[in-house]
């Protein structure tokens, strides 16, 4: 199953002797360009943002986390049961004083926009004066402007290996850093055998895709992936064309463009917001077959529409698991020379 590596860590993680690599304290670290200093292996976190949340329970740190917020999808099925004894916060931003209110010794989040100059929950100047470390998940700064937009825009493309940085220094936070080491080494393992995979599919030099995030209205023009996000590093480490060319994280492209660009196949995001209609794949599937241009691509008619999860779309474990879907995906629409 898509999830198997992920079970046995976590399983491994639940059995594993309490004899790691000690950090040494106080742990000094550079989140987002801002200084944050770790006394001691901290009792109690907050974590804004599922990429963060699922990460620190599958580091066996479920029992540390005191409070969650910022949900897209539901919880991976093997961390249901952990997830079920943490209080959620809030499903989306919330407030600075509900954060407080827990005495956390620290709170992470995935976004600057949660937590940063505009934070919708705070700044960390706020945090700092609360006397609470908080930190950023280095997928979120390095290679990447947010003072423009909400979502931001890449300057330079998406790498794992900032995935695996964040996943090393929150383990070295909490002074468990060989789970983390075995984590990103059961990552790093699935992400390798999903780009043999493909480049085995010895698919043709024109396959070319596009990712469907959402709509703020589903008449209007979507919110696709950028060329330098998640979606576009999938694409273009398994050798494909990303139709979108921008530099924004998620911009918005016109159908007209969309279509004339052909894309082979489209990945639609799944996830339990509903902020936006569109943010229904039932609502997604049934534009992608109704609308008179949509329903011309030559990706509709084939029926190459794929879904998935809109967290894996952000930078988190699930990227790695995408990156298998997407493989699979296309071994199975017969693309292959």
């Amino acid at each position: 199953m898509m999830f198997r590596l992920a079970a046995a860590v976590v399983a491994t993680l639940g059995l594993a002797p309490a004899a790691f690599a000690a950090t040494q304290y106080p742990l000094k670290l550079t989140s987002c360009g801002h200084e944050v200093t770790i006394d001691k292996a901290p009792e109690s976190v907050i974590s804004v943002g599922q990429s963060t949340t699922e990460i620190l329970y599958m580091l066996g740190l479920g029992d540390k986390v005191k409070g969650t917020a910022l949900w897209i999808n539901p919880v991976l099925p093997e961390l249901a049961e952990i997830d079920k004894k943490v209080e959620r916060l809030a499903d989306n931003a919330p407030s600075f004083e509900s954060v407080v209110a827990k005495k956390p010794q620290l709170v992470v989040t995935a976004y600057e926009w949660m937590i940063g100059p505009q934070g919708a929950v705070g700044t960390r100047q706020m945090f700092d004066d609360a006397k609470i470390p908080s930190w950023i998940m280095p997928t979120e700064c390095i290679g990447k402007d947010n003072t423009q937009s909400m979502d931001g825009a890449r300057t330079k493309m998406f790498d794992p290996n900032m995935l695996y940085q964040g996943i090393s220094e929150l383990a070295q936070i909490f002074d468990v850093s060989e789970r983390g080491d075995k984590l990103i080494a059961d990552l790093k393992s699935r992400e390798k055998a999903a780009v043999a995979k493909a480049k085995a599919l010895n698919l043709p030099a024109d396959v070319s895709g596009v990712f469907w995030y959402s709509s703020a209205d589903i008449e209007i023009d979507p919110y696709v992936a950028g060329a330098k996000g998640v979606p576009g590093w999938m694409l273009a480490t398994l050798g494909i064309k990303n139709i979108v060319s921008s530099q924004e994280e998620w911009p918005t492209v016109g159908w007209e463009t969309i279509v004339k660009s052909k894309p082979t196949f489209i990945v639609a995001a799944e996830m339990n917001r509903r902020r936006f209609p569109a943010d229904d794949i039932a609502v997604k599937r049934k534009f992608l077959s109704d609308d008179p241009l949509a329903k011309e691509m030559e990706a509709v008619k084939q029926n190459r529409i794929l879904t998935i999860d809109a967290n894996a779309m952000d930078p988190s474990v699930r990227a790695i698991f995408a990156l298998e879907k997407l493989t699979d995906a296309l071994a199975g629409f017969g693309l292959s020379k």
